[in-house]
């Protein structure tokens, strides 16, 4: 089970958080500031962080530049009543994921820290094997024995995550929300693009195909 830590001063909505996480099927830790989120990272191993921006001692901002000088890859959702667009310019540039505002829908909630967890796992496993295929995610190529095919992001994002999950149907949603953001405005056209141009680079390429289920989405195929 995947471990989130909730860092939130107000009780009431730390204890809610957790509730609906562990409800959710999270193992949740919890502070009441960014003091005492360091000193349970140190001690605790943490698979994302969901914490407040508005908070004594250390406000959100300063919890999450010091979380990312000893976690880079850390996904970090940062929560706040403040709505205007320079706060959630602000977050992002000292290092969150992902931002909501509050009052939070909970389902909203959970969809999001689940997209962050899925690209975690997608950035930690690095490369992905099919048969003679590698997926190399860092240096984004898909190589086979001497042939070496090098992807835009959202390509390789793609097809690594279809090919992470074999056999598994993807929504267009599910797809576009996962790699282009949730608050992403890309169309069902963009993505369809980016998977007939995956199509045609691998189209002799017999150990994988990217099937179209009618109404429905995507998924991978091994043939291997």
């Amino acid at each position: 089970m995947n471990k989130i830590l909730v860092v939130e001063d107000d009780i009431n909505t730390r204890k809610l958080i957790c509730v609906v996480l562990n409800h959710n099927g999270f193992v949740t830790f919890s502070a009441e500031d960014g003091l005492a989120a360091l000193d349970l990272m140190e001690k605790q191993h943490i698979d994302l962080v969901v914490l407040d921006l508005m908070m004594p001692n250390m406000d959100g901002y300063e919890l999450t530049r010091q979380l990312r000088l000893s976690w880079e890859a850390l996904p970090i959702l940062m929560i706040s009543a403040k709505q205007s667009l320079e706060d959630k310019r602000q977050g992002f540039l000292v290092g969150t994921d992902d931002y909501m505002t509050k009052p939070l829908d909970e389902e909203e909630m959970i969809l999001r820290i689940k997209a962050l967890l899925r690209r975690a796992k997608i950035a930690s496993d690095r490369k992905l094997e099919v048969g003679k295929v590698i997926l190399d995610y860092d240096s984004l190529t898909v190589s086979r024995e001497d042939t070496v095919v090098m992807l835009p992001q959202k390509e390789f994002l793609l097809l690594f995550k279809l090919l992470s999950n074999p056999k598994m149907i993807f929504t267009r949603l599910q797809l576009m929300n996962e790699i282009w953001g949730i608050e992403t405005e890309t169309t069902n056209h963009t993505l369809n693009v980016h998977i007939n141009r995956l199509r045609d680079k691998f189209r002799d390429w017999t150990e994988f195909e990217i099937v179209t289920v009618r109404g429905l989405g995507y998924k991978a195929v091994k043939n291997t």
